[in-house]
């Protein structure tokens, strides 16, 4: 696979795991904060809090999850490469 298409392909990853993160993180953060029987037309104070906060620990928590599977990844690829050398290849 040449670059440009390899590149295109994992740009259109993103963009659609990016789009199901916010679809999980808009569906829990409603079940959480918002009353399945709405009495207002407009979110209460304590409606808007708590979808704030829980927003905020949504993108935190990926965010902290994005890094640390970085992380894994990278000492994988350490490992197989370790691994490659020991064995001659």
């Amino acid at each position: 696979m040449d670059p440009m298409k390899a590149q295109q392909l994992a740009a259109e990853l993103e963009v659609e795991m990016m789009a199901d993160m916010y679809n999980r993180m808009t569906n829990a953060c409603h079940r959480k904060c918002v009353p399945p029987h709405y009495k207002e037309p407009e979110l209460t104070k304590g409606e808007s809090v708590c979808l704030d906060r829980c927003v905020a620990k949504y993108l935190d928590l990926h965010e902290k999850l994005g890094r640390k599977l970085t992380e894994l990844s990278v000492q994988d690829e350490e490992m197989m490469r370790k691994a490659a050398v020991g064995s001659g290849h």
